[in-house]
């Protein structure tokens, strides 16, 4: 009898009713884990971070002291090698810093140029097309390892990029007809001042595939590899000199010289601030009345130059 009614509502139970439900405690148990776990990865980032940056070489800043001696300047270079655990195998790098100026602001051409080297630090082999229509010199182009050979069936592919190499060479009687590839080869269209215009197939072929390129970048700033770190120290210098000295062919002597500033690094240093003397070549002093004839006779061919 003193039960209520269906539907009644018992004194004070309607205001308690309209109050909010106390939250359950999940939503705050999943916030607590979430910030938790995040908490475990901060701890763990700084750890990680140190990891990555023990891993990697610590590049050592360039020498504001020019090294005075070469072989001292690799000796180095094989130490850092050594005390940070890298790759003995890793490339030798030079960038070499140019003076371009001639003189009434004539400058030097951007060049590129080819060279044997005396050491050979790469068993990579260089993609040689030989042009020529005469059947038995195709026959000893592909015997002394031209990759392409062929006439004037492969200028529509050279010109499509259907076909590219590393270097072009060709015979003097099929010259002519290559003329539509002069601005698309530029400087490595076939010429006889860049000695890929000639008879002597198996001679050309040998030079090409093995020469090692280098060009000038940027106006006046020359960056290539010259050797492995692993090679003897001799051996890493007489390649240095070699690209040097061929790199002040391309300016007369009279001037002062090309070669202004140069740094030889490892893949995982920093450059060495090398000092000049020893490394250019030697040359005798120009009188001043011969000075105009040096400027047109000893500088390089402007074929050469990068440009087109």
């Amino acid at each position: 009898a003193l039960a209520p009614r269906c539907g009644w509502v018992l004194p004070g139970l309607q205001q308690r009713l309209a109050v909010p439900a106390v939250p359950s405690a999940r939503p705050y148990a999943a916030a607590a884990r979430t910030a938790k776990k995040d908490a475990k990865k901060d701890s763990r980032r700084p750890r990680q971070e140190k990891e990555k940056e023990k891993a990697r070489p610590r590049r050592r800043p360039l020498m504001s002291k020019p090294v005075d001696d070469l072989g001292r300047a690799v000796a180095m270079l094989k130490r850092f090698q050594e005390l940070d655990f890298t790759h003995p195998r890793q490339f030798v790098y030079i960038n070499v810093s140019l003076d371009m100026a001639l003189h009434k602001k004539k400058k030097v051409d951007p060049f590129s140029s080819s060279v044997t080297l005396p050491h050979r630090f790469t068993d990579e082999v260089n993609k040689v097309l030989v042009f020529t229509e005469d059947t038995q010199e195709a026959e000893v182009a592909r015997e002394h390892g031209a990759a392409i050979v062929g006439g004037v069936e492969l200028i529509k592919w050279i010109l499509e990029d259907e076909i590219q190499a590393d270097f072009y060479v060709a015979v003097p009687a099929i010259i002519p007809k290559l003329i539509p590839l002069r601005n698309k080869l530029k400087r490595k269209y076939p010429s006889t001042r860049r000695n890929s215009l000639g008879s002597d197939i198996p001679k050309m072929l040998q030079f090409f595939r093995e020469c090692h390129e280098y060009a000038v970048e940027e106006e006046n700033i020359i960056k290539t590899r010259i050797a492995r770190l692993d090679m003897p120290a001799e051996h890493i210098i007489a390649n240095l000199k070699t690209i040097i000295h061929d790199i002040c062919t391309f300016k007369p002597s009279n001037f002062d010289p090309i070669v202004q500033r140069l740094v030889i690094r490892s893949s995982t240093s920093e450059g060495l601030l090398l000092n000049l003397d020893g490394i250019l070549p030697q040359v005798e002093k120009v009188e001043e009345g011969e000075e105009n004839a040096a400027d047109e006779d000893e500088q390089k061919p402007v074929q050469e130059s990068v440009g087109p």
